[in-house]
């Protein structure tokens, strides 16, 4: 019997953030190629990846929105974590080998005290299990074979640890916790180092991430919802470019002066000096492009094509795209 061949998917070009609550069980990839394959889109990447355990916001970025996702790598993260206590684990979280398993005789004093020394600055060993690369090759394909090779300790800061909630004498002991911190940190390694502190071990039995830069997972869609929607509620769900450059100074160029901007051409004004800024088309108003200015010179940075703009006014306001373009 012959099989069916399966029908392929038309890519067009799509532009925008889709923020995703990515759901247990899948890679980060395997999220974004999922949304991508829903949005027929041609170009897509990520901000940063969540591990499979891990549930949340997952911002998605595709088309002229890719050129800005490195901004958003340096963002401060929020989590909503379970550290199970008196077993400790492989990869420090619950799909890994059972290592030990031990008493759990800690007072509420000394986890208050414990979660005390893990607030502010801390110095953390990446987790063996985890795609950090030495060498050129991740640190998971050491661990997969049997391998445990240097890390170096790396600063993080975590700027809140909250106890939502805890039971130290039950069947299965645990602390809920809230975490927001740095770019970086591994919410593995501070469970696991939270258990050794309080002298019985632990894992990450759960991991939400419910904070990522400016984006809540209450702003977030599943993909089972992404999925059940038309095709044009799919390209609405999606956010513009300009989305991943909230902190940014703006700066409106009309006419010919958007035109030299894109080309790549320095543009002199009564701007104050500012690392980072968003520029925009004064009409049709549109994304052009980041840049900095200095001495009250407009500087370009990462500049979206003409076509890129033209594509992502079609998609957000059709009618004004059709009537005007940028030069």
């Amino acid at each position: 019997m012959t099989a069916t061949p399966r029908a392929r998917v038309q890519r067009r070009p799509v532009h925008g953030v889709l923020l995703l609550d990515k759901p247990l069980g899948l890679s980060s990839n395997q999220a974004l190629q999922k949304a991508k394959w829903l949005l027929r889109a041609e170009k897509a990447g990520h901000t940063g990846t969540l591990d499979p355990l891990a549930t949340g916001v997952l911002p998605l970025c595709f088309g002229a929105a890719t050129k800005f996702s490195g901004l958003h790598l340096d963002a401060d993260k929020t989590y909503e974590t379970t550290v199970r206590l008196g077993v400790t684990t492989s990869t420090a979280d619950a799909e890994g080998e059972v290592l030990r398993h031990l008493p759990v005789d800690c007072s509420v004093g000394q986890v208050v005290e414990v979660l005390d020394c893990f607030t502010g600055p801390i110095s953390q060993v990446p987790p063996m299990h985890s795609a950090l690369k030495k060498d050129g090759k991740a640190l998971y394909e050491y661990a997969r074979a049997g391998e445990t090779v240097e890390r170096a300790p790396r600063d993080v800061v975590i700027h809140e640890l909250d106890l939502l909630d805890m039971d130290l004498t039950g069947e299965t002991p645990h602390l809920s916790l809230r975490v927001r911190c740095s770019k970086g940190t591994y919410i593995r390694t501070l469970g696991e180092d939270i258990g050794q502190a309080l002298g019985c071990g632990g894992h990450l039995s759960q991991l939400r991430r419910t904070v990522t830069g400016p984006f809540t997972v209450a702003r977030c869609i599943t993909l089972e919802q992404l999925e059940a929607m038309a095709e044009p509620e799919r390209l609405a769900a999606l956010r513009p470019p300009e989305a991943l450059l909230p902190d940014h100074a703006t700066v409106t160029l009309a006419g010919d002066e958007a035109g030299r901007f894109l080309s790549g051409m320095r543009r002199r004004g009564a701007w104050p000096d500012a690392e980072q800024v968003a520029v925009f088309g004064a009409a049709p108003r549109a994304l052009l492009g980041t840049a900095h200015v200095k001495a009250g010179e407009l500087i370009p940075g990462r500049l979206l094509s003409p076509i890129e703009i033209q594509q992502t006014l079609m998609q957000t306001a059709p009618d004004a795209a059709r009537t005007e373009a940028i030069a």
